[in-house]
């Protein structure tokens, strides 16, 4: 797939705490308890030093923080690593994906002048006063509104993503509006493939519950402009190949991360191509997460902790092995699904999230 010196990208997932609940988080149960198979970890200033040289950073061109299970700005040494990837590369891009509503001014002021120019926070906003917190469970808004503000006034680059749902549609051109007089440089109408089904099944609703496990909210795709392309490319791929497991079967794999030259880094250390495939490992709604396939070409999980080097992650061979699977006649003889449902050829969800 790719060589520990080709590495140009890192995605780091920092931390799997996160005040919010959203209902179709993989953190959470629908919005109600903790992911059982998760044990919150989070990544340290000390671990970031451990995995990433000076050498290593010097090679990137990007850093982002992201992740399956968590928030970066509920990670205690976020901006301390963030410091960390600006002293050894002063041209690097930095950038995060947040909710936005926790930590003070002053901590999202140094962050701005941490990231100067070269680099951004998207922050995931979905709505206005009134509707953000129906997804963003347990976000505040004058928090986000407060940080956003303090962000972009000490000189930070800002993008918003307003995930589009039934519920909040009515407000994306008033939410781009106070986007611009706020000075977001970018407001991204995002087109969420959260009802995009990986099976032949239509998914049209999805139950929200709140912490103490009474439903909360009824989440609905939006009208049908803003709603993911993948929802109707669906219907084709299902009538040429029969299934949509029968297509994962033919589908060529386009790998993003390996065109991208990146690398993910779970909060528990471990080193695999993307968050696609972590993702992969802690599935909530099974007894045992291990039945999933991701699991067959992990060994030793040990094995796969970047702090005791990335170079020794690499010569375990799983990069070369979950490529090579990509040449099996089907999921059954050892393709790696997860690889066809999020980098097949023809068809992408995630991708069109943002046309």
């Amino acid at each position: 797939m790719y060589k520990l010196e080709d590495i140009r990208s890192i995605h780091l997932e920092v931390t799997q705490n996160c005040q919010a609940s959203c209902p179709m988080c993989d953190r959470n149960m629908n919005g109600e308890g903790i992911n059982p198979h998760i044990n919150l970890d989070e990544l340290s200033y000390k671990d970031c030093v451990k995995i990433f040289n000076p050498a290593f950073i010097k090679q990137l061109n990007t850093m982002y923080m992201c992740g399956n299970l968590g928030d970066p700005i509920i990670a205690k040494d976020t901006l301390e690593i963030f410091k960390y990837f600006r002293e050894h590369n002063s041209n690097m891009w930095l950038s995060m994906n947040t909710n936005g509503g926790a930590k003070d001014v002053n901590w999202w002021r140094e962050l701005a002048l941490v990231y100067g120019r070269m680099g951004a926070v998207i922050f995931s906003v979905d709505g206005l006063e009134d509707t953000n917190h129906i997804y963003r469970q347990g976000v505040v808004w004058k928090n986000v509104e407060r940080n956003m503000q303090a962000f972009i006034d000490a000189g930070g680059r800002a993008r918003w993503d307003f995930l589009i749902f039934e519920h909040n549609q009515h407000q994306v051109e008033q939410a781009e509006a106070l986007a611009k007089e706020w000075g977001v440089e970018k407001f991204m109408k995002k087109k969420t493939g959260r009802f995009v089904d990986a099976t032949t099944n239509k998914k049209e609703k999805h139950q929200a519950k709140d912490r103490k496990g009474k439903d909360s909210a009824e989440l609905k795709k939006p009208d049908t402009k803003y709603q993911n392309k993948a929802l109707t490319k669906q219907e084709s791929i299902v009538k040429k190949y029969g299934s949509m497991d029968a297509y994962f079967d033919a589908a060529p794999i386009v790998c993003k991360v390996k065109k991208e030259n990146s690398l993910f880094i779970t909060a528990e250390g471990l080193a695999l191509p993307c968050c696609w495939t972590a993702g992969r490992m802690y599935k909530w709604w099974h007894k045992d997460p291990k039945v999933e396939q991701i699991w067959d070409f992990i060994t030793d999980k040990t094995a796969l902790d970047a702090r005791n080097g990335l170079d020794k992650v690499f010569e375990t061979g799983i990069f070369e092995d979950i490529q090579n699977s990509w040449n099996k006649t089907s999921c059954a003889d050892g393709k790696l699904k997860v690889c066809a449902m999020k980098c097949g050829a023809e068809f992408d969800p995630f991708a069109n999230q943002f046309l």
